[in-house]
């Protein structure tokens, strides 16, 4: 079984509820690259159902296309489901006309129908399953849509009568077809609406202010995250915190204890501390997707794209790439010319990810603990930096590298509408579970890994842990003895963790780090998040440590207290700042490279990726530490 149909005319959302699926669906062309496979069981057998990706026509010289040609040629599917968008009903027929000539058994899902109802256009499903002759059903909405029991249709799909009318004209027959089933209705409304959409068009989709009001939302909502996270964060903090205490009480001192405080429960904890705020961002950012308002801001991209030598085609794995690189860069075979695909893969990887989120989280509020709005901008600037990078490197790329005219964008503006919470949670949800799935088993087995490499191999105590212990014991005061004590077990903890693997391991780097702010702990967790840029802070968590006199403070404020081996404070403003420009800019993900390796063409390509974003983000995250400093800000 198969589905089949236009870009974003609803067929993610029927496979979702065929297979019980999680598929991306956005309201842009060409987001699926690939076909998504998945399975049902219906009357005691397996059901083999095809998500083909979108496409306009079967005719087109463009891999979407291709791919499903050579699905329906080789595959030879028995039912299709071919999914018909009702607010652009005359467009998706053409579609439809293909695919009734290969003769294969078909069902017909019609959907939007009630967005096409306000805007004055009726579709009678009746008379479209009399003129077809097969099955045809109607999905109002995305509500609807994912309580549809196709499966029950499965044994009525059926030929056309029209897959053997070789003589068939396609223009005439889309013509008497889309007569017959398009009916208008209150056309006021619809004019009423379309004015509106017009009006809102007009400052939406200006090239100074849409650009203007894109700032001002992305900076409201980055700073509502801040904000209205604060309280989720402080509970999975403490939460955490009680469990590594219930262990280490309940446990006798040694190394399953420490691996399971410091290595399990602080590397985990410092990841899923800033789960809430990656869900909160993944909602609004969801709601915005659902008014049909982010297609307006691709449409403002691309006058700023286009001088930069990137097709407009760009637009949407560059859109995918704050989700993720990996399905961004697979996007890119959806660009015709292998000039513009390959910029385009160069360039993904800048702009910011789900996966520096929680880094952007830490730096960001270590500079601006108790101010959201200011932290909100900051967020933005992050996001900014990198769309700068990414359009600045592309069009020296295509100056140098990749030379040639870039093609123009062709998109289609998705009408205004109210957007679903409902469904936007369901977004936000399912990014989070994937963000968790993704991530977790790599940060659990590198943290693991740090634990080990940070606490062997064991050395003996100096001699000026001892003298202190010695001093504490010959204090009367009991007060400050306890004070003598607790300095002589963070020396004691510091002269492990700086002669272990892990401190040797940090002390080699740290000289190439430390212009950018790192010390050998840093070091240690940028060098440790090549893996994934998530390990950073569960690293740094490691690194540290739970010891008994920080087992009640949050990992910003741990973070924010620690120090470094001269007694300074670990992350001081200026090297929070240049962190935060290193991991904006730098390729610190091994599996983008292999997937840039294998789409690209060539390990060249990975290679001259790895350096040039490195070299950026070395240069500009130093350039961002000496300015701060020398304007006073330490």
């Amino acid at each position: 079984m198969t589905l089949v149909g236009n870009p974003n005319a609803g067929k993610t959302t029927l496979f979702n509820a065929l297979v019980r699926g999680s598929s991306r669906v956005s309201n842009h062309p060409g987001i699926t690259a690939d076909a998504v496979v998945g399975e049902r069981r219906h009357n005691g057998s397996i059901l083999r159902v095809t998500d083909l990706p979108g496409t306009y026509s079967l005719d087109l010289d463009l891999p979407d296309s291709e791919l499903c040609r050579e699905h329906l040629k080789n595959d030879s599917p028995e039912i299709l489901f071919c999914v018909l968008d009702a607010m652009g009903l005359g467009r998706n027929l053409k579609l439809l006309g293909e695919i009734l000539e290969t003769g294969i058994p078909l069902v017909v899902v019609v959907t939007k129908t009630q967005e096409a109802l306000l805007r004055g256009q009726k579709i009678d499903v009746a008379a479209m399953e009399e003129y077809l002759g097969v099955p045809v059903i109607e999905a109002s909405n995305s509500s609807v849509a994912r309580k549809l029991d196709l499966v029950s249709l499965v044994d009525k799909a059926c030929v056309s009568r029209f897959a053997s009318d070789g003589d068939l004209s396609l223009t005439q027959w889309l013509t008497n077809l889309q007569g017959k089933v398009s009916l208008p209705v209150n056309p006021e409304l619809a004019k009423r609406r379309r004015l509106r959409d017009d009006r809102l068009d007009r400052i939406f989709t200006h090239p100074w202010l849409g650009l203007i009001f894109f700032a001002v939302v992305m900076t409201l909502i980055f700073g509502s995250v801040f904000w209205l996270a604060q309280i989720p964060m402080e509970a999975i903090d403490v939460f955490f915190g009680s469990v590594a205490k219930w262990v280490s009480t309940q446990m006798s001192a040694g190394p399953l204890r420490d691996l399971l405080v410091d290595g399990v429960i602080g590397g985990v904890s410092g990841t899923l501390v800033f789960l809430p705020q990656i869900l909160m961002l993944f909602f609004l950012v969801s709601i915005l997707e659902e008014t049909g308002y982010l297609a307006r801001a691709a449409f403002v991209a691309d006058r700023w794209l286009r001088p930069f030598g990137l097709p407009g085609q760009a637009f949407v794995p560059l859109l995918s790439s704050h989700a993720c690189a990996i399905p961004a860069i697979l996007c890119t075979r959806l660009i015709p010319d292998r000039r513009d695909r390959i910029a385009t893969i160069l360039v993904a990887p800048f702009l910011s990810c789900s996966a520096r989120l929680p880094v952007y989280i830490l730096m960001v509020g270590i500079l601006f603990p108790t101010q959201p709005f200011f932290a909100g901008c900051a967020f933005v600037g992050c996001y900014l930096l990198g769309a700068f990078a990414a359009v600045t490197s592309a069009g020296l790329a295509r100056m140098t590298l990749l030379p040639g005219a870039s093609i123009p964008l062709v998109l289609e503006l998705p009408p205004y509408r109210f957007p679903s919470v409902r469904e936007a949670g369901r977004t936000a949800l399912g990014r989070g579970w994937s963000f968790l799935t993704n991530a977790g088993t790599v940060i659990l087995l590198i943290c693991i890994l740090l634990w080990w490499l940070s606490s062997f191999p064991v050395t003996p105590e100096s001699s000026k842990v001892t003298a202190l212990r010695s001093q504490a014991q010959s204090q009367v005061d009991p007060v400050l003895s306890a004070e003598i004590l607790s300095d002589a077990d963070s020396l004691a903890l510091r002269e492990a963790a700086a002669a272990s693997y892990a401190g040797q391991m940090g002390k080699m780097v740290e000289p190439v780090l430390a212009p950018v702010g790192a010390d050998w702990q840093l070091s240690v967790a940028v060098v440790a998040s090549f893996a994934a840029r998530e390990v950073f802070v569960s690293s740094l968590t490691v690194l540290l440590g739970v010891s008994d006199e920080v087992a009640d403070q949050t990992t910003m404020e741990r973070v924010r207290s620690s120090t470094r081996d001269d007694g300074s404070p670990l992350l001081p403003l200026s090297s929070a700042a240049g962190l935060l420009v290193f991991y904006v800019l730098a390729m610190q993900c091994l599996p983008t490279l292999a997937v840039t390796r294998r789409e690209a063409g060539g390990i060249h390509w990975a290679l001259l990726q790895l350096g040039w974003m490195t070299l950026w983000a070395w240069i500009l995250g130093t350039l961002t530490r000496f300015i701060l400093i020398s304007l006073g800000v330490s």
